[in-house]
């Protein structure tokens, strides 16, 4: 890169270009729009989702289990495709576990996490016989209630609010005051109550950030976490057999982000593995991934209805927008606001380009997928491709403002 100009985004070469279209699950960009009926929608090739998960197998220890995180991308379709391909699942809400049941996904594989989770919720998850990550006293109580009741077992493990954060990491989730799990200095209490409630306890969750791009950050994480999990497992009511180190495993959205290198990661989980058969003899080693899975093998599709010039600045107004993907718009965490990668997806290989910014219909200024990006020069008809777009989209915004119609989402 020359000195002087801005940074790039990462090479988006995940999906083929054929005739100067981009191709989702080998169909071009046009053909499938019309396939679909309409636009906006999110499309997600299973073949992409297939390799990533290929490549986490590859580059991972054989011991070390990977969970798929279904916040990240719940849609019934991708997460059936997805659950006899890895080894568990992970669920945030009773909506996420119908779903996930749904997918003939094993029980005995399915875990629960979340900070407010309602009584009718526990019990659910508790007559499924899946595994629930405990991250509040009450939810003891609660469960201790639900499997005296109905005598059914009721599966827990802690999740532990560690006393470090992940660096580097997009967004936070432990460390510090965190609304989610239990400080790690309140654990061994907890664990006492566990026991006189007489639960079926199993082990950890730990989950210190996400969307990390930095290999030797995750590597620390784990490591800490590992060892605050044997620390722990001394109070533990019974030996430890699950031990979730979460994730966090990012993937490259803002110019200058280079992709994640995971051969060391998983060099370093082959060491965590040897050393978990001596302190946790026993205990499955889980990695819990959910953008990194699924979030390079969706683009989200707009079509252009406008082209205007504001003050030499030329707008591409599209049927979409931040109601369909609100991260892209910049409101979903971003300080400061980054164009996420975007392209004329019908004009891949066109010469002609010009600085254009691109804007959904709303009547908000926020309402921004792209701002003063160099693309093919478009006009109404056009199609636009937001990149990156397979975690995080339609489920994650606010799809009813202004009452415009929803986005659709395809699986090719």
């Amino acid at each position: 890169m020359m000195q002087g100009l801005p940074p790039e985004h990462a090479a988006m070469r995940q999906f083929v270009v054929a005739d100067g279209e981009l191709c989702v699950g080998g169909v071009p960009l046009s053909r499938l729009t019309t396939r679909v009926g309409r636009t906006p929608f999110f499309a997600y090739d299973r073949a992409l989702v297939t390799r990533r998960i290929a490549e986490l197998r590859a580059a991972l220890p054989k011991s070390v289990e990977i969970h798929y995180a279904m916040k990240a991308n719940p849609m019934p379709a991708v997460v059936d495709h997805i659950a006899p391909r890895v080894d568990g699942l992970d669920v945030a809400s009773a909506g996420e576990l119908a779903t996930a049941l749904d997918s003939g996904a094993d029980p005995c594989h399915i875990s629960f996490a979340g900070p407010g989770k309602r009584d009718a919720e526990l019990e659910q998850a508790v007559a499924a016989g899946i595994l629930v990550n405990i991250e509040s006293f009450r939810e003891v109580d609660a469960l201790a209630a639900i499997s005296g009741r109905t005598g059914w077992p009721a599966r827990v493990a802690v999740r532990v609010n560690p006393d470090f954060e992940l660096k580097s990491s997009g967004m936070k989730m432990g460390g510090g005051p965190k609304q989610f799990g239990i400080d790690a200095e309140q654990v061994p209490k907890l664990l006492e109550m566990i026991a006189s409630a007489r639960l079926a306890f199993e082990g950890f969750h730990l989950f210190a950030g996400s969307q990390n791009l930095s290999a030797e950050a995750i590597c620390e994480a784990q490591n800490r976490s590992f060892d605050l999990a044997v620390r722990l497992a001394r109070h533990a009511p019974s030996p430890v057999v699950f031990l979730n180190l979460g994730g966090g495993f990012g993937i490259p959205y803002f110019p200058g982000e280079a992709h994640l290198d995971i051969a060391p990661i998983g060099r370093n989980l082959e060491t965590i593995a040897q050393r978990a058969g001596d302190a946790l003899p026993g205990a499955r080693i889980v990695i819990e991934l959910g953008r990194y899975i699924v979030g390079e093998a969706g683009i989200y599709v707009c079509r252009i209805v406008d082209r205007k010039i504001s003050r030499g600045l030329p707008y591409l107004v599209t049927d979409g927008g931040l109601h369909h993907h609100l991260a892209a718009s910049g409101n979903f965490g971003q300080v400061i606001r980054k164009n996420y990668p975007v392209a004329v997806g019908n004009r891949m290989s066109d010469a002609d380009r010009e600085v254009a910014s691109v804007v959904g219909p709303l009547c908000t200024p926020l309402d921004v997928l792209a701002d003063r990006m160099s693309l093919a020069r478009a006009e109404p008809g056009d199609l636009i491709v937001v990149f990156q777009s397979g975690a995080y989209g339609a489920t994650a915004s606010p799809q009813r403002f202004l009452g415009h119609p929803s986005a659709l989402e395809v699986l090719v």
